[in-house]
């Protein structure tokens, strides 16, 4: 009897063991297929007495909560306004998790569940086409080369209209001003505030950290931005966005009531005061909080009278720590410890911090977890992180990205568009596209992103009014001919570079490790960016042009070096002609060489020796001899003075003018008539061409362009120049009137 019901019992036993094991399967896939594993899901691997013990923590800990909400309550209504007097007992920035994480529509939450890598935490979210407002102090060269990095990182993730705030000095105004100007991204605004007007604000405070008087700045935002903006990103130069802004800036709407500054915690020990002996630094709440990236809600900043605030902070503090070491983030963590009700802290991936010694690895397990990378070590790329060719692999990603790129429409959000955009818009529609030349006439009417000074410049013309600089345009290909030009030339030099965003991150290194380039502070770098499938050259030519600031220009091309001592000769020669009082192009003689290494001429003497042996030649006598034929060589060999030569068809020597000359005509790209059109020009106006006996300048030699290239093998290019040359005839009649018929002409005699 017994044998049956065991039999009976071992099968329901397995019955209910297959059922259980098939459930948990069912699951397990189930899991799988939404994107996690139930064997990994940290949401719901927990056992049964895993859960009851976790909600008894959980109970616990929001009474927790609920007796410090308590608190701050008891001390909100026992001060003035909404600052609180300086708490008793020790604030660590741990007590304030809870409350910073906590806002009003979920007030449940705990440190556990909002931990950083948590799965189950559910993250705000900005409302499509909201405005989301970023403010960057930029002062300087390399602050505004670095903050176009922050900016593609931001454009790159961004899904929202953007709205930028830049306070800026003189040169970050003039830089950023024209690139965001020529960049003309979509839905992106852009407001410029004088850092000078506001210098007054801080100078009193000593600083000594590398930022100078711009890293006390941010402490004057709620007097430098509109009244009526509410709130504002911080951020600085120095940060990488490796997710989309939105989600920061809608972390704004989990702010209490009572918070008003959005920080996250410092990742170094440095206000803990144990890196060194005797190491005093301001006071902070814990560990302090990182500057780096601020939620600032101005509106309530504005109202608890923020100015006078900080201020008193300063001042009480300034008295024992004498000055600031960290600038404006000593500042606010010591506001921070007497008022911590008023910050909401962020976690921690919003400000990972890459300096020397932090905890910045706690703040991520995996890429996902990455949110903000800020390079705030002096060292910037070479700071010592294990994880650090991650980070500088993502940073070099936007540093070389192609900003053309992020000119991209955000659909479904309206979209005002600026009126260079909107010419250009109509511009672009008049073309017919079915016209044979549609590509030269697109081209004349694009905008290429520009970013001025790319380098430090620093340059005063000299006070006799005779100062000159040497005008010129190169490519990558030519970027060997630098280092020798500034040897030639002594003088200022405006260089427009026509490039991709990779080819001037290589351009900044070759110059950065260049002896000669690095010393030399009179040369301006514009950066013309690469778009389109032609080499604009006179557009770039005028980038050039457009950025000197001495009164007279030399005209040249980059494959030419001049003669030595040409610059104080020149100078010299503008007061002896009188050029300030009449209109005169001096030519300089143009020489070539085929040789690569060339002994180069110090004197007329050893050139004419050189013309002679056969190591020299006049420059494209054999192949475009009309180019400087009327510059009368046989002339020069024996002239002393000055002579006038007339224009003929086709010349196109190099020049030195005033400033004010015509600039080149942009409808010339690539190879053909882009000097030519402009000398025609310059004798247009009645310019005066006069040969100076005693300068010259050789050309080195280089291998073939890829514009000539194209010039000789496409007959369509050719015809397009043809046309383009008769359109130019035209348009320069209609200006001159009848004076500019000679060179219709002539160029029919040809």
């Amino acid at each position: 009897m017994l044998c049956p019901c065991r039999g009976k019992l071992k099968l329901l036993v397995v019955s209910l063991s297959f059922v259980i094991l098939f459930t948990w399967l069912y699951l397990l896939v189930g899991n799988s297929e939404n994107g996690r594993s139930l064997l990994l899901s940290a949401c719901l691997l927990e056992s049964t007495e895993a859960r009851l013990l976790e909600r008894d923590v959980l109970a616990s800990r929001v009474r927790e909560v609920e007796e410090e909400n308590r608190q701050i309550r008891l001390q909100l209504s026992q001060s003035q306004g909404l600052a609180a007097q300086p708490a008793e007992g020790n604030y660590g920035n741990q007590q304030w998790v809870a409350s910073a994480d906590t806002g009003p529509e979920d007030v449940e939450n705990t440190a556990e569940e909002r931990a950083n890598h948590s799965e189950c935490s559910r993250s705000p979210t900005a409302e499509k086409c909201e405005l989301i407002h970023v403010a960057c102090v930029c002062a300087g060269h390399n602050a505004s080369r670095d903050v176009v990095t922050l900016v593609k990182s931001i454009l790159f993730h961004r899904r929202n209209p953007l709205h930028f705030h830049f306070i800026t000095d003189t040169v970050a105004n003039q830089i950023l001003s024209t690139l965001f100007q020529s960049w003309m991204v979509p839905s992106v605004q852009v407001s410029f505030y004088d850092a000078d007007e506001l210098k007054s604000e801080v100078s009193w405070i000593p600083n000594k950290h590398y930022s100078g008087i711009y890293g006390l700045m941010k402490l004057t935002l709620t007097k430098a931005l509109p009244t009526n903006l509410s709130k504002v990103i911080v951020l600085d130069t120095d940060i990488t966005f490796a997710t989309d802004i939105a989600e920061l800036w809608a972390i704004f709407r989990k702010f209490t009531e009572k918070q008003v500054i959005g920080l996250v915690e410092n990742q170094s020990d440095w206000y803990l005061g144990n890196l060194w002996k005797n190491h005093k630094p301001w006071p902070a709440l814990g560990r302090g909080f990182n500057t780096g990236v601020i939620l600032l809600y101005l509106e309530r900043l504005r109202r608890i009278s923020w100015e006078q605030m900080w201020r008193l902070t300063a001042e009480r503090e300034l008295m024992s720590m004498l000055s600031t070491s960290l600038a404006d983030q000593d500042i606010f963590n010591a506001f921070i410890k007497q008022n911590p009700v008023l910050v909401h802290q962020l976690p921690c991936f919003w400000n990972v911090q890459l300096s020397d010694h932090t905890r910045s690895e706690q703040c991520y397990t995996e890429v996902s977890d990455l949110k903000v990378i800020h390079w705030n070590s002096p060292k910037k790329l070479r700071v010592k992180n294990k994880h650090v060719e991650f980070f500088r692999n993502l940073y070099l990603t936007f540093l070389e990205y192609d900003g053309n790129l992020l000119r991209r429409e955000l659909f479904g959000c309206p979209n005002q568009a600026s009126s260079e955009s909107t010419v250009l818009q109509q511009a672009l529609e008049e073309l017919d596209e079915d016209d044979q030349c549609y590509d030269f006439r697109r081209e004349r009417i694009m905008v290429h992103r520009v970013h001025l000074y790319f380098l430090q410049y620093d340059y005063t013309p000299t006070d006799d009014g005779t100062d000159i600089t040497l005008v010129a345009q190169l490519s990558m290909d030519r970027l060997q001919m630098l280092e020798a030009i500034c040897k030639h030339w002594e003088g200022p030099i405006s260089l427009a570079l026509y490039m991709s965003d990779a080819e001037a991150q290589q351009f900044l290194r070759y110059a950065q490790a260049s002896e000669v380039l690095k010393n030399r502070k009179n040369v301006g770098y514009h950066i013309v960016y690469k778009e389109g499938q032609f080499y604009p050259v006179n557009l770039v030519r005028n980038v050039a042009l457009r950025n000197v600031n001495t009164p007279y220009v030399f005209l040249t091309d980059v494959d030419f070096l001049p003669m030595y001592g040409l610059y104080d000769y020149l100078r010299k020669t503008i007061v002896q002609l009188d050029m300030a009082n009449t209109k005169k192009a001096l030519v300089v003689p143009a020489f070539e060489t085929l040789r690569y290494r060339l002994s180069f001429p110090k004197s007329k003497a050893e050139l004419l020796s050189m013309l002679d042996m056969g190591t020299l030649y006049t420059f494209r006598y054999h192949v475009w001899t009309k180019g400087h034929a009327p510059t009368n060589y046989a002339k020069w060999r024996t002239a002393t003075t000055p002579y006038k030569v007339e224009w003929e068809a086709d010349f196109e020597p190099y020049v030195v003018v005033r400033r004010d000359c015509p600039e080149y005509d942009q409808r010339f790209v690539g190879f053909g008539w882009n000097k030519v059109s402009h000398i025609m020009e310059l004798d247009a106006q009645e310019y005066d061409l006069i040969v100076l006996p005693n300068a010259f300048m050789i050309h080195m030699p280089h291998a073939p362009s890829f514009d000539i290239s194209k010039f000789r093998s496409s007959p369509s290019y050719r015809y397009c120049l043809t046309t383009l040359k008769d359109e130019f005839h035209q348009d320069l009649s209609r200006k001159y009137g009848s004076a500019a018929l000679k060179y219709l002409t002539a160029q029919r005699n040809i």
